[in-house]
């Protein structure tokens, strides 16, 4: 009788799903066939609004870091709105590196933007030498993000601008489809896979304050910018 008296108050409760479970992703997309896939998506809107929310935060720019600059449609942007900032991108697969470098060739910003190959977890730079430092979509793509959080941070001079953009992993698997739906209809099953996948892979904006935290980043540098991206934008 006891028991019975207690179901109706058991089935009462709410049900909660746990959060989504961060599911990696290959780190490197080294196949010619990946790069042009990735470059072959819509990201205009998204690149424009990276460039827009830099330049609020830092209007006189110069000499600027990309780290995980893909195939470099943020530096190209960037230097046709901004004609006095000049690009150091860095990526680790040789395909996209090949892709960037072909890209900037093409827009004629091979003077004032250059791409090398680095990697982000173990940048080959001075401590402080670089007065700008920035990503946008490289931190999903790391198993440890803290040790390119720690790089970036590392070469970033005093009183420099640090500015990353990067997805949110959203609450769970019916957000994921509510996403991929909204933002990858038109695009083709791999980019939606590709897409549904990176989402997976991405942090939460709490993961990434405890990660920045010991760099004395303050949490308020840390926000939810979209409905599918955090950022983090510090001075």
């Amino acid at each position: 009788m006891l028991a019975a008296a207690c179901e109706p108050h058991t089935l009462d409760r709410p049900v909660t799903n746990p959060p989504l479970a961060r599911v990696l992703e290959p780190e490197i997309m080294d196949s010619e066939a990946e790069a042009r896939a990735y470059d072959a998506m819509d990201h205009g809107e998204v690149n424009a609004r990276f460039v827009d929310d830099l330049l609020a935060l830092a209007p006189d720019l110069g000499r600027v870091l990309d780290v995980g600059c893909g195939s470099a449609q943020i530096p190209i942007e960037l230097c046709r709105r901004a004609p006095s900032a000049r690009v150091l991108g860095v990526e680790l697969g040789d395909a996209m590196i090949a892709l960037a470098r072909a890209n900037v060739e093409r827009a004629a910003l091979s003077g004032v933007i250059r791409v090398d190959r680095a990697d982000a977890k173990s940048l080959p730079y001075r401590d402080g030498s670089q007065s700008c430092v920035v990503s946008n979509s490289l931190v999903h793509h790391v198993p440890e993000p803290a040790a390119a959080f720690g790089e970036m941070a590392r070469v970033l001079a005093g009183g420099g601008s640090w500015f990353v953009r990067d997805l949110l992993r959203p609450a769970g698997d019916d957000e994921v489809q509510a996403l991929v739906a909204r933002h990858a209809a038109g695009a083709s099953t791999d980019q939606r896979a590709l897409f549904d996948a990176s989402l997976r892979a991405a942090l939460t904006v709490d993961e990434v304050r405890a990660l920045v935290a010991p760099l004395g980043v303050p949490a308020s540098a840390v926000t939810q910018t979209s409905d599918r991206h955090w950022t983090l934008a510090w001075r």
